[in-house]
């Protein structure tokens, strides 16, 4: 049986699952799930995140939250949690980084946020040597002053997604037919988390809510505004949401989200105004990709680590400094949004 027979059958029995549910058990599902069953990243997997890109990145993010934490008065024992961490090579490059701001490592209680076993054994390769603990989720971290770096983590959150229809909404459901996964349409009904989405939308718009990102943010921002700390979330998506931005990856191409299940990435571009509404400490502007490790440092880091390079491997670096940056390829795409008490300033690179 394949997670496609399982989800068929499921619907065969209880009808038509909210798209939600059909990305958690894509993404999650114990025996059949994406995230659960392999290691997605880099070139023989299906996407290439920034930090697989360049040791810069990781460096400069890390770097950030340690500046916060020096503005904030270095508290001691503080949480340095990351959620989503991939292979762990993000949080090295920051660690290795942050080793040269006295006392930061000594009073960090490193957290990861990971759900997949396959991902948390890579990480605890890719970080032997520090002492590190897992976490199911943001409720499971140390009580203590939380800086916590999200890199494309909150795009692979499930959704769901409304069709206007007069003053109402329609959901979009994911069903079968003809032995095939399809979308359709449930019944027309008022949606009060959509209210506000009345003044900006018109029939046939499509709007999407996502409930456990705004359960996230409201989690991390409760614990910033009552224990200090600073937050950077970055990815892909804007301030306000319209339109299907729900996509599948597989093998680094775009691929059909229903297709197989199971062996796509799924992902939708984040709706940062939710985050911000959501949010009980401060937040700052919306900064691009490029802007804020611009600001951060990374051409004269990358023109230090340039020293000694020729041939391929300076071509190699001179394109991913590029890639990180340029507007037109992850510069402009990816946003950057910090967390912080309110009074304090925000990380640096995000503020306006």
């Amino acid at each position: 049986m394949s997670l496609k027979d399982h989800l068929l059958a499921r619907i065969a029995l209880e009808g038509p699952m909210r798209l939600d549910a059909y990305m958690q058990s894509c993404l999650l599902h114990p025996e059949w799930g994406y995230y659960t069953t392999r290691d997605p990243f880099g070139e023989a997997g299906d996407f290439t995140t920034a930090p697989e890109i360049s040791q810069m990145f990781g460096e400069l993010v890390g770097l950030s939250l340690a500046q916060s934490w020096l503005d904030q008065g270095t508290p001691s024992p503080f949480t340095l949690a990351e959620l989503g961490p991939g292979r762990g090579t993000l949080m090295a490059d920051a660690l290795r980084a942050c080793a040269r701001v006295p006392g930061f490592i000594d009073a960090a209680q490193i957290c990861l946020v990971e759900a997949s076993p396959t991902l948390r054994a890579a990480q605890r390769e890719t970080l032997a040597g520090h002492d590190i603990i897992w976490c199911d989720s943001i409720a499971d971290l140390p009580d203590a002053p939380l800086y916590l770096i999200a890199n494309e983590f909150f795009d692979a959150l499930p959704i769901r997604q409304f069709i206007r229809q007069g003053d109402g909404w329609a959901e979009r459901l994911v069903g079968a037919a003809d032995g095939k996964l399809t979308f359709g349409l449930g019944p027309v009904a008022p949606q009060p988390a959509l209210s506000h989405r009345m003044e900006d939308t018109k029939d046939g718009d499509l709007v999407e809510l996502r409930g456990p990102a705004t359960e996230v943010v409201e989690e991390i921002g409760d614990r910033i505004a009552k224990r200090s700390g600073a937050a950077l979330i970055i990815d892909y998506g804007d301030w306000r949401a319209l339109g299907d931005t729900l996509q599948a990856l597989e093998k680094h191409a775009p691929a059909d989200p229903l297709a197989t299940p199971g062996q796509a990435d799924l992902t939708a571009h984040v709706d940062f105004e939710a985050l911000a509404l959501a949010c009980p400490c401060a937040y700052s502007r919306l900064a691009p990709q490029g802007v804020f490790l611009e600001r951060l440092g990374i051409t004269d880091r990358a023109q230090k680590l340039a020293q000694g390079l020729t041939g391929a491997p300076l071509q190699s670096h001179i394109a991913a400094h590029r890639r990180l940056t340029h507007p037109t390829e992850m510069g402009n795409l990816f946003k950057v949004m910090g967390l912080y008490p309110t009074g304090q300033a925000p990380p640096p690179g995000t503020e306006a």
